[in-house]
């Protein structure tokens, strides 16, 4: 352990008052997250170019495809942080999860649908190695005690937000650029340049891991080639089964497996708790109904890679004084609002704190539910009170509605991503049994993996045979509008039960 993690203050070779290698991981985590956003917007409709010749018909089978893959994403998560606890340590888990990410980035460029999918299957694998390993070893940079612990998860939080920003941004400037070349080749473009990014987030590591010490090294007994050969296998496998639930199983049969796990691991936490008493049992009642909501906030949300992708292409009038505003640059509202509206939420909260009248964890979901809600509203005026016919490139008069409409669905979405996302991880450290707070907290990714999945499902069902138009985009958001707000009115009529289970957890 360094002097840094032993202690509770500054030590000599601190950069900006943190340990130094909380920046090499801020900037490793940076071009991971780079790569990841900037391969995931653009994958619903690389599909539909690339397989489907531009046919909107295809928009129903990308969309499935991108739910599946998002979930699989974050349920392989799971996984990888018993490999880096138990195996090869998170070191070596990012090395390799960074080496195998960028080597299916790579592979999702060739044309053949059945290497794309392989290609997704390796980024699965990869993330599942990398991203939650890379978290965890910027609570190891501390001491428990450390007053700049929280400081710097939020400082961390940047690196992921900041990568997610700018990512959209440049390879959807690289997309839209290149004009004189089938849009195809142009997402091949955008995914070449997350693979580079992907590089130099393995390049930085690489060097920057000297600094690291003992932090994220093997658990002891499990420092031989041995234990990395036990992880390669495990990933060699891993990646084909992927790949048959990617192309062979599908989206649908996938739900029932991801709901199984869900059931499975619920009654293990159920009878956990059970034996620690009636108060351990109450409090895991509450997380897992509270894992159900958070369950249908993602599916509705996620609607941003697949329905409102198709939306910003074929429906939104991109046209801004003769300036065409690339469809990928709609990804990067959510992180911008994170980084603008954190620290306004957090003062919010302390406010209302200070005057006794803070909303409650469940309220504070609900409200998430409701602020998804409100921007299916706005999309639900536009499409129904704003829509103009406009020539199309073939001359044929085809509906669009405004520019603004979708930005501030975004804006609506990410204020209550505010409310939910950092109070529900927060909320699961405080209901989980004590032993297995770790277990607990894969239920909460699990619940955000079904989401996914389903997001994917109704996407494909708002598309039907035929693609994405206006009055397919009315009714598919309209029933998106009303789950929502039922479903956080529900949370704050009930909320003061759920609060009774918590056994005065705020």
């Amino acid at each position: 352990m360094t002097a840094t993690a032993a202690g509770s203050g500054a030590v000599k070779g601190d950069v900006l008052g943190h340990p130094r290698q909380l920046w090499m991981l801020f900037m490793t985590e940076f071009w991971e997250r780079f790569a990841f956003y900037g391969m995931r917007w653009a994958l619903t409709l690389y599909i539909v170019a690339q397989f489907f010749g531009g046919d909107a018909s295809g928009e129903g089978w990308a969309s499935r495809t991108y739910g599946s893959f998002l979930a699989l994403v974050y349920a392989t998560a799971i996984f990888g942080g018993y490999v880096a606890d138990r195996i090869i340590g998170y070191q070596r888990s990012i090395l390799l999860g960074a080496i195998v990410t960028a080597v299916g980035l790579f592979a999702i460029t060739v044309a053949d649908q059945q290497v794309f999918l392989l290609g997704l299957a390796f980024v699965i694998v990869g993330n599942g190695l990398f991203k939650p390993n890379i978290s965890t070893m910027v609570g190891k940079l501390y001491a428990a005690d450390d007053p700049r612990r929280d400081r710097g998860f939020t400082i961390f939080y940047m690196g992921i937000n900041a990568g997610a920003l700018v990512a959209p941004l440049l390879t959807g400037w690289l997309a839209s650029e290149f004009t004189n070349t089938p849009m195809e080749q142009n997402y091949k473009a955008v995914f070449y340049a997350t693979g580079v990014g992907m590089l130099i987030s393995l390049l930085w590591f690489w060097f920057g891991r000297r600094d690291l010490g003992e932090i994220g090294r093997p658990p002891e007994g499990r420092n031989g080639t041995t234990s990395m050969l036990m992880v390669l296998v495990g990933s060699a496998i891993a990646v084909p089964i992927i790949y048959m639930l990617l192309s062979r199983v599908g989206a649908e049969p996938l739900q029932y497996v991801l709901s199984a796990l869900f059931v499975g691991l619920g009654v293990m936490l159920l009878a956990e708790a059970m034996r620690e008493g009636k108060v351990s049992r109450d409090k895991v009642i509450a997380m897992m109904i509270l894992f159900t909501f958070n369950i249908l906030f993602w599916c509705f949300f996620e609607q941003a890679g697949s329905s409102f992708n198709f939306l910003a292409q074929n429906v939104v009038n991109r046209d801004l004084g003769g300036w065409e505003f690339p469809v990928g640059w709609f990804q990067s509202v959510n992180p911008a609002g994170i980084v603008l509206l954190a620290p306004v939420v957090a003062v919010i909260w302390g406010m209302l704190a200070g005057m006794k009248a803070e909303p409650s964890i469940p309220r504070k979901f609900g409200l998430g539910l409701i602020g998804n809600a409100l921007g299916f509203l706005v999309l639900m005026y536009a499409l129904s009170s704003l829509v103009s016919e406009v020539p199309g490139a073939d001359g044929a008069m085809i509906k669009q509605i405004p520019f603004w409409p979708l930005a501030l669905c975004y804006v609506f979405q990410t204020v209550g991503e505010l409310c939910l996302s950092p109070i529900g991880l927060s909320m699961v450290t405080k209901l989980a049994p004590m032993k297995y707070v770790g277990l607990a907290m894969g239920g909460w990714f699990l619940s955000t993996a079904i989401g996914n999945n389903l997001s994917g499902i109704v996407a494909g069902l708002i598309s039907g045979e035929t693609g994405l138009t206006v009055a397919s985009a009315l009714q598919g958001f309209t029933a998106s509008f009303y789950l929502l707000l039922g479903a956080g009115v529900v949370l704050f009529l009930i909320g003061p039960l759920i609060n009774k289970f918590m056994h005065g957890v705020k």
